[in-house]
């Protein structure tokens, strides 16, 4: 067994119809690793609220390395606006949450949704607006902690959902 050397990799290139919509997320490293997760499994555009760092902070091109120039990505203002936006575009709106409605991820059917939105709260107070959202998602925990960073939880959403629409 050898360990493979970045040039050494072909990854299949694929997009997915996938949309993330960070609703203010403000740390420099979780904007930057955003980007990386994201066009490691194909997404097709990132939102990111008027408040989150700039693409030009240090930290979060540091973070991101060449990902930012890889992936559409616009700002926005007005969260209720944006979601209904997109809803009038046909996507389906997931927010990746833990609510008294959540689906555990696996159960969720992403296969049966032409365009997907995940949706990302901020770091302290989760998604600004759950009601306009078409469902959510948690991710079962097996610890005592009852949630996690909101990177890793898009790390393992997108795991979930390109797994489940891959093929189609």
């Amino acid at each position: 067994m050898k360990q493979l050397q970045h040039e050494e990799i072909t990854n299949t290139q694929k997009q997915f119809p996938i949309t993330i919509v960070c609703d203010a997320i403000r740390t420099p490293e979780n904007i930057g690793m955003c980007f990386r997760i994201a066009e490691s499994f194909g997404v097709q555009k990132i939102y990111l609220h008027q408040n989150s760092p700039l693409l030009e902070n240090r930290i979060v091109k540091k973070t991101a390395r060449n990902t930012i120039n890889q992936i559409t990505n616009e700002r926005y203002e007005d969260f209720a606006k944006l979601i209904s936006t997109l809803k009038k575009e046909g996507n389906t709106i997931i927010g990746i949450e833990i609510t008294d409605k959540s689906i555990n991820i696996q159960d969720f059917e992403f296969k049966n949704h032409e365009k997907l939105v995940l949706l990302l709260g901020s770091e302290r107070r989760g998604i600004e607006d759950v009601s306009l959202l078409d469902a959510t998602v948690s991710i079962p925990m097996y610890g005592r902690n009852s949630s996690m960073n909101v990177i890793h939880s898009l790390a393992i959403s997108l795991y979930e959902v390109t797994n489940q629409i891959k093929n189609l």
